[in-house]
């Protein structure tokens, strides 16, 4: 369906397609984003966001719409990839982001992730928290703002390799991408393998920019020796390196000789 001119009817579109990506426990699981998008608290709980203005149930339905609860996803990813802004070049960046389980010994899959400013209990004094990883796609723009477009999400199994599971991703992206658009570029943080996603990501339609760490080292191929250099090692050399002897010189005749015995 194409979208309505106005701003107003465009939210309101998206308002009625994310609530049809929501298949079981609907209403609740809608007004409870609403509630959590309405809160002023930075990190609300479950019974915080049942008692804001916009979730008009109990609080015994946030529980149940967050446990028997139903999300069409790939519905939900093809919404949010019809509502990119149109940008040319279309840029997207990748990457993970932690959320903080510490204390969650029972949760699943929970694993050890790298965090700037909090350390785990079990790792004192190492930035290292546990927690679940979530790989991020989101449209970046060259505003001078703070605003993005997430495009994807996934949760990352504490086994699972970052870069192919990136890869991966990009291509599901690429699929719901319309034909003929600008080819997007990806841009990855320093902590993906920019040789691993050149080999994962070799025959998509996309440019893929991937920031370097200061201390990475990369080595040019060595000069060609000199041929000096090569007459001093022909003994242990290659036979190509051997030097040859001018025509219609004679061989010299041997100054020394040995003999060996192989007898037992």
């Amino acid at each position: 369906m194409p979208m309505p001119p106005s701003p107003l009817a465009r939210l309101g579109a998206f308002r009625s397609e994310l609530h049809g990506s929501f298949t079981r426990r609907a209403d609740a699981l809608f007004e409870l984003g609403d509630a959590l998008l309405y809160s002023q608290t930075p990190f609300p709980s479950l019974p915080h966001l049942s008692l804001e203005p916009t979730h008009r149930r109990g609080w015994g339905s946030a529980y149940a719409a967050l446990a028997s609860g139903r999300i069409a996803t790939e519905r939900l990813r093809d919404l949010l990839v019809s509502q990119l802004p149109p940008a040319d070049p279309l840029v997207l960046a990748v990457d993970v982001t932690t959320w903080l389980r510490c204390d969650a010994e029972c949760s699943p899959e929970r694993g050890y992730y790298y965090h700037p400013s909090r350390h785990s209990a079990s790792q004192p004094g190492q930035p290292i928290i546990a927690g679940w990883a979530y790989q991020w796609i989101t449209q970046l723009r060259f505003d001078r703002d703070s605003w993005t477009a997430p495009v994807d999400a996934r949760r990352l199994h504490p086994l699972d390799d970052t870069d192919h599971q990136a890869a991966v991703q990009v291509r599901a992206l690429l699929a719901r991408l319309p034909a003929g658009g600008p080819v997007p570029l990806v841009v990855f943080d320093g902590g993906y393998d920019s040789a691993q996603l050149t080999l994962d990501l070799a025959e998509a339609p996309v440019a893929v920019l991937v920031r370097l760490r200061s201390d990475r080292c990369f080595y040019a191929d060595p000069p060609p020796r000199a041929l000096a250099a090569r007459v001093g090692r022909a003994a242990t050399g290659p036979s190509s390196t051997w030097p040859t002897r001018p025509p219609g010189r004679p061989r010299p005749p041997p100054t020394s000789s040995s003999t060996t015995s192989t007898a037992p």
